[in-house]
């Protein structure tokens, strides 16, 4: 029964395969070809969800072994990546309970996007994400989950930004990909630092040795991970991506954001319960994180006028109290509560825009008094705790402004030094060759090619010309007019506007980023 566990995330992958074919090669497309790519993605989905019962059922008789090796898949020197499969424990429970929510809510999408311009492209991304999430939770080492956690992401972006004619839409769908990219660059750091420490990249083996790290090493690895979890999981301070990612088509919304991908980063922490459990700090971390999330959806929630947004807030504090759970050392009782959460959001956010109906006639339980009074309180909800703005500042803003100084260093700086073509091979070192770049100027013709270095030495021999040319046009030939004066005032004016640069914050992540580097090296 163990190889059963290759199949379950591979047919999905199959049927996204053949829906987007067929649709690039013209053989499904419109209105006619929709039933096809349904009952592909549904005949996929539901054997995946069958095979998957069955290898509980296995587990639950232990007829399992553990884990199943496929083959090699990766090997450099030290580094061995195999492709192997967890068949037994809570990922077994998870991924088949994920596949039954797809399961549903595939059969559901099927009347709900009817005759929608996009509808092969919803069930191409829909099966592609059924097998990204069913390879994160059975894969059997930390690259596999992570190649499972990059696509999930992927069709994440590309089903907010279903409606592509609407620029919000394509805003939204813009920031929650970039926001994720911070929690995967923690997830890469993990992976980094467990082969380092472990010399492996398996679950299995990591939580196996968990004990003989030391505390530092374990809290390392485990902070990297949590940062990963926290962006996924939409906690502070990544939690205002989730309420933007309620853009897409509810069925997206409701197996993303309220069944399966946004409990993905608790399932990462109960997957390496032996290693959080050997770094307390990580564990109190859990803790605050979770409880300040909590509070922070409950303040939110209370000013939300949209049915998506107030379920956004109500889930991402509900998995605030997971990670509260994880962290105090509950963690089947935070096994319990993902399971069961993800099953009830489901249903919750699959019948949102019938809400309004269901519960006409039943007004809603008024804002204790306590409460009620508080105008400031009010005002903070109402702006989210201005999360948004708070990160443009911190985060976006001195990003853009290195991306654009990177920029000028490319173009002046490196691309010249990589040869391409400068004013410095032209400078002018002496009376005889201004003379001749102004005749040739007015003659319209190029000037001599004598002075350009051909291949590395005659570049290295071209430049030292060029700067000693330099030298005495400036100080020798033009030293009365440019004098040396206002050669120290020019250098003192550079230096401060240097020491300017270096304390904008933009330079200061930079060089924060690049000591904690480093620091982890060594």
């Amino acid at each position: 029964m163990d190889y059963l566990a290759v199949f379950i995330p591979l047919l999905p992958l199959l049927a996204a395969a053949i829906i987007g074919m067929g649709n690039l090669l013209n053989k499904i497309s419109g209105q006619a070809g929709e039933g096809l790519s349904a009952n592909i993605a549904n005949s996929a989905i539901s054997l995946s969800c069958l095979l998957a019962f069955v290898l509980l059922g296995a587990d639950l008789l232990d007829k399992n072994s553990g884990t199943i090796l496929i083959g090699q898949w990766l090997s450099s020197e030290r580094l061995v990546i195999n492709l192997s499969f967890i068949t037994t424990g809570f990922s077994v429970i998870v991924a088949a309970l994920f596949a039954l929510l797809l399961v549903i809510i595939t059969r559901f999408s099927v009347n709900y996007i009817h005759k929608e311009p996009g509808f092969h492209r919803f069930f191409f991304t829909l099966s592609l994400f059924s097998s990204a999430m069913l390879l994160i939770a059975l894969s059997g080492n930390a690259v596999g989950t992570f190649i499972g956690w990059e696509i999930a992401g992927l069709c994440s972006y590309f089903l907010i930004s279903f409606a592509y004619d609407r620029p919000v839409a394509i805003l939204n769908a813009t920031r929650v990909f970039v926001t994720n990219r911070v929690g995967d660059t923690g997830f890469i750091l993990g992976i980094g630092l467990t082969f380092y420490y472990i010399g492996s990249v398996d679950w299995i083996t990591l939580n196996g040795m968990a004990e003989q790290l030391t505390t530092p090493t374990a809290t390392v690895i485990a902070l990297c991970f949590a940062i990963a979890a926290f962006a996924k999981s939409a906690q502070l301070p990544f939690t205002p991506w989730l309420a933007r990612a309620m853009e897409g088509p509810t069925p997206s919304s409701a197996i993303f954001y309220g069944a399966v991908m946004i409990h993905a980063g608790v399932f990462l922490v109960i997957l390496l319960q032996p290693i959080f459990e050997q770094a307390p700090f990580v564990m109190a971390l859990l803790v605050i994180v979770g409880l300040f999330t909590a509070i922070y959806s409950f303040i939110v929630g209370l000013t939300q006028t949209d049915i998506k947004s107030s379920i956004s807030f109500a889930i991402s504090g509900q998995i605030g109290l997971m990670f509260i759970e994880c962290g105090l050392g509950f963690w089947e009782l935070a096994s319990w509560h993902l399971c069961a959460h993800a099953i009830m959001r489901s249903y919750q956010v699959m019948t949102a825009p019938s809400l309004l109906h269901y519960v006409h006639g039943n007004p809603m339980k008024p804002l204790s008094h306590k409460f009620a009074g508080l105008r400031w309180g009010y005002i903070v909800s109402l702006q989210r705790f201005w999360l948004d703005p708070i990160t443009d500042r911190a985060l976006v803003r001195p990003i853009n402004g290195l991306g654009k100084d990177l920029v000028h260093f490319d173009n002046n700086i490196l691309d010249r030094a990589m040869g391409s073509p400068t004013s410095a091979g032209r400078a002018i070192s002496s009376f005889s060759q201004l003379e001749q770049k102004v005749l040739t100027k007015q003659s319209g013709k190029d000037a001599d090619e004598f002075g350009r270095g051909r291949g590395i030495v005659g570049k290295l021999f071209e430049w030292a010309a060029s700067a000693m040319s330099w030298f005495e046009e400036r100080l020798v030939l033009r030293g009365v007019g440019v004098e040396i004066v206002d050669i120290g005032r020019y250098l003192g004016q550079a230096a401060n506007t240097f020491e300017k640069l270096i304390l904008k914050p933009r330079y200061l992540v930079l060089f924060v980023f690049i000591v904690l580097l480093i620091a982890a090296s060594i």
